[in-house]
């Protein structure tokens, strides 16, 4: 019978929201008696029972009693106790009024009616200026969604609601709610705080789950819009209603939970009441499936949460929080808690019924109908049943079983009241001069202007009502079978960064201090930039083209280099290009240099060879004079060759060019006229042709019109197509600035220039090569020809090597000059030297002309003498002495008396015997 009597007390305490009660009980549990009465909002009960079969207005029956929200009501009742006790308000009491919203906006707005009623009617009046409810200021809401109902009434009467759990952003706006005020930043800084913690640690593919009420759709919003500031990209969002009864709501949880797990998002972010993680997790725990939370403010630091069986199984936790304090003397009051003198808190008697009261038979299979719910036979004490009467026990269970420091900021509004009511009843020393029943639009006026100090901060409330404090950021870390909260850093609100403290922490998800990663595609390293596919979070990574870079991790696009520098594909910066040009202290441009000295000494050497030895046989046929000539042509293609080293400018870009074609056309006049002279000399032509030949060779005319027709062609060069330096940009993938000459912008003048020089060349070898036959003691055919074959190679190479590779033209140019003067001296200047210096001369000038009869044959009737000034041959033999001739065919050499030789063509063979005289022809 005594248990049966307990149970239906305890039964009684837990409808004390509805039936037939007293009216001040079942709206109001707690109160107490003041000269200024706080009113408080809280949900001490967190569900209002079936509101779906609701039809008439008859009172609201609440369950579920909700301990966090117990204690932070009991946190404003024991700070309106301190603040009675240490005489804060001289002669002045603060009471309070304490009723229960449920976590319903409904239930809170009737509440709040009871609260201003004056003897239990609430008077409709069109100015409330002078309006003077028992309560002057209420303190609450737990949820935004209520505070946001209860604000709009209240701001009718501008009664102030001050909130240290209401953050939606929508409260901020002093427009709708100029009545409201709140002990913490607003969800828009939260929001901001969330989209950098994902973007430090590199999330930026996270699903979202949020509550469909007036903070879960704000929070949301304002966190899409922060999310896309911070590159943070959703692969899905879901909405959990809070309304549902539980059949619906699990099934809602199932949808959500799998979309979850199919999800290739793995941090997710949870914009929901504490009870709806923790079913959520429930799912989660029940699936094993980990993931990395986000956690709101609304359930970041949820002790019933973090005490969950089986919750180190769903991953890593972490999120924001709002300011926390301990606070030893509130510990001590929950421990031995009592009512106010004077008072009644019936909240205060339901805990104790919940936690003392003995009722075993709740916790069998059948349990009556009278039990509390499981959630609430958690707060059974084991020993319950050695208590006779439960409103006389006392524990620490409220101590241990919650976070005591969650309470701070509920402290905190209870003490900027006070502060503002000193303000406002002009307190002193000893007493408050003040009028007591002052209409509460007073109060909100001087809150918005309180500055204060509590704990050894400094609070003020900025112009939309809100402190602009920081977050902490917390990660729970196991502890045990259960989760612990550790801070790891905060979140400034006035200079919007995230500072972390803790870096070396254990992640769930790796095992080590490795971060998760949770991105739809790889990150972009430095030197590539992302190319976005259907999401801004998705890309592929492109290198960066040459002439960009890029720097950073992930970046959009890849930045141009400045103006002179460059990069190649995928570079990570930008660098000077490499200047490239024959430089005199690299190896190649040393070779070249060494080459051409050598072959002007070459040339010196054989200068004197040919000066010394101007008189001999050989050299008279070299023909001194002209070979000096050419000499000196080919010391000049020479010495062209060095003005290719050096950094060009286009002063040498011009010299060398010129240098070259003058040079080497004075080189090939001389050997055109050595080549014209053999082919006049030894091939057979008609008297008339040969007289009208003979008229053209004029040496130094050919010699002087060649060099200075080449020079008419370089000088029309300069002046309408000049070279200059080469302007041409250089690859895109070279990293290489090449410095060379152009040779004009059309390379016309270029071309001709080389043309004309190897027109000559082509000339000489035709002409050499019409008379290969004639003996080489009489003629340089044979060098002639190979010399000038050795250019023309060296040259038809020269074309297709230089037109392929531009870049190395300079060198390739440089190589060929040298090359082609190098086969004039040696197939040209060597065997004459080496006549000279080691064959012998006793060859005879008979024994020559021998040969020359042997290949000649009598072509002719008709005689012809061709006077040409040939160089003189002094023969070895004693015929030389004598004023003879020898047979000839149509054609042969014949040696005069002077010494010359002379060529003659008789019609028929005659002998020494029958000629009457010696027909000596002079030259």
């Amino acid at each position: 019978m005594y248990r049966f009597l307990s149970a239906l007390i305890a039964l009684s305490s837990l409808q004390a929201c509805g039936g037939e009660c007293d009216f001040a009980h079942s709206m109001c549990g707690a109160q107490a008696s003041g000269d200024v009465v706080i009113g408080i909002l809280m949900p001490c009960h967190h569900k209002v029972t079936a509101l779906d079969k609701r039809i008439r207005p008859e009172s609201y029956h609440c369950s579920d009693f909700h301990l966090p929200s117990f204690m932070r009501s009991l946190a404003v009742i024991h700070e309106i106790e301190e603040i009675n006790a240490a005489g804060f308000l001289p002669g002045v009491r603060l009471g309070y009024m304490m009723c229960d919203t449920c976590s319903f906006a409904s239930t809170a707005l009737q509440n709040v009616e009871y609260m201003l009623a004056v003897n239990r009617s609430l008077n409709v009046d069109c100015d409330y200026s002078d309006f003077r409810p028992r309560v002057k200021i209420i303190l609450g809401a737990r949820y935004s969604e209520v505070s946001i109902a209860v604000a709009r009434l209240l701001s009718v009467y501008m009664i102030p609601l001050l909130s240290s759990t209401s953050s939606a952003q929508d409260l901020s706006d002093k427009r709708r709610y100029p009545s409201f005020l709140r002990t913490i930043p607003s969800d828009k800084h939260q929001t901001k705080a969330l989209g950098q913690v994902m973007h430090h640690f590199g999330w930026n593919w996270v699903g979202v789950v949020y509550g469909d009420d007036e903070y879960g759709i704000a929070a949301f919003q304002s966190f899409l819009k922060d999310a896309e500031k911070n590159s943070v990209c959703l692969n899905y969002k879901e909405v959990l209603p809070d309304n549902l009864d539980n059949s619906q709501r699990l099934s809602r949880i199932k949808q959500i939970a799998e979309r979850i797990r199919s999800s290739t998002a793995r941090v997710v972010l949870l914009i929901l009441k504490a009870e709806l993680v923790e079913a959520l997790f429930e799912e989660m725990i029940r699936t094993n499936t980990s993931r990395t939370w986000i956690a709101s403010d609304a359930w970041s630091r949820s002790r019933s949460i973090s005490q969950m069986e089986g919750i180190n199984k769903v991953g890593d936790i972490l999120g924001f929080t709002f300011v926390t304090g301990k606070n030893e003397s509130f510990d001590k009051y929950l421990k031995n808690l009592t009512v106010t003198p004077g008072g009644y808190n019936h909240f205060i008697e339901e805990y104790k019924n919940l936690r003392f009261n003995c009722t075993p038979e709740c916790f069998s299979d059948k349990a009556p109908s009278y039990c509390p719910s499981p959630d609430e036979l958690k707060m059974k004490a084991d020993n319950a049943c050695n208590f006779k009467d439960p409103q006389e026990q006392n524990d620490d269970h409220l101590v241990t079983a919650l976070d005591t420091s969650d309470a701070f900021l509920h402290r905190l509004a209870v003490w900027a009241t006070a502060n503002a009511l000193k303000k406002l009843l002009k307190c002193n020393g000893s007493s408050c001069l003040g009028e007591i029943n002052f209409p509460p639009w007073k109060l909100l006026e001087e809150l918005k202007k309180v500055q204060f100090e509590f704990e050894n901060s400094s609070f003020i409330f900025d112009k939309n009502g809100d402190f602009e404090d920081c977050y902490n950021l917390i990660v729970w870390k196991k502890d045990g079978d259960h989760r612990r909260f550790l801070k790891i850093g905060n979140y400034h609100v006035l200079d919007k960064q995230i500072r972390l403290v803790k870096k070396d922490f254990i992640w769930f998800s790796t095992a080590n201090t490795t971060i998760p990663q949770s991105r739809c595609s790889e990150r972009c390293a430095p030197g590539s930039f992302k190319k976005i596919l259907n999401a801004s979070c998705c890309h592929n990574c492109t290198l960066c083209a040459a002439g960009t870079f890029s720097a950073e991790w992930d970046l959009d696009t890849c930045q141009r280099c400045p103006n002179g520098t460059w990069s190649l594909k995928g570079w990570t910066q930008c660098k000077q290009r490499e200047e490239s040009f024959l430089r005199w202290s690299d190896p190649l441009p040393i070779i070249l240099m060494a080459a051409a000295v050598f072959g002007i000494l070459l040339l010196l050497v054989t200068f004197i060879i040919f000066l010394v030895n101007r008189n001999s046989p050989p050299m008279k046929r070299a023909e001194v004079r002209l070979s000096c000539v050419m000499m000196a042509g080919l010391s000049v293609s020479f010495a062209s060759v060095i003005w290719f080293m050096g950094r060009p400018n286009v002063h040498l870009c011009r010299a060398r060019q010129v240098m070259y074609a003058l040079g080497f056309t004075l080189c090939m006049s001389c050997v055109l006229v050595k080549a014209f002279r053999t082919f006049l000399a030894f091939l057979p032509f008609g008297q008339l042709t040969s007289r009208r030949l003979h008229k053209l060779y004029k040496p130094l005319v050919i010699v002087i019109v060649i060099t200075s027709l080449q020079g008419v062609i370089c000088l029309l060069w300069l002046i309408f197509d000049s070279p200059d330096i080469d302007d041409t940009p250089p690859s895109p993938q070279s990293m290489t600035l090449v410095i060379q000459c152009s040779e004009g912008h059309t390379y016309i003048g270029f071309g001709i220039m080389l043309s004309f020089i190897a027109l000559l060349a082509l000339v000489g070898f035709l002409l050499a090569f019409k008379g290969r036959k004639v003996p080489q003691e009489f003629s340089e055919t044979g060098n002639i020809i190979f010399s000038m074959l050795m250019y023309l190679f060296v040259w038809v190479c020269f074309i297709p090597v230089y037109i392929m590779n531009n870049e190395s033209g300079t060198t390739v140019q440089a190589s060929a000059i040298l090359v082609s003067s190098y086969g004039i001296i040696f197939c040209h200047f060597s065997p004459k030297c080496y006549q000279v210096l080691w064959k012998s001369n006793t060859e005879t000038l008979e024994k020559i002309l021998n040969k020359w009869r042997a290949i000649s044959s009598p072509k002719h009737d008709v005689v012809t003498e061709i006077n040409i000034d040939f160089p003189r041959v002094t023969l070895s033999s004693e015929k030389t002495q004598k004023s003879d001739s020898f047979i000839t065919s149509s054609t042969s050499p014949k040696l005069c008396s002077s010494g010359t030789l002379c060529i003659s063509s008789y019609t028929t063979l005659v002998t020494k015997r029958k000629m009457a005289r010696t027909r000596s022809i002079s030259c």
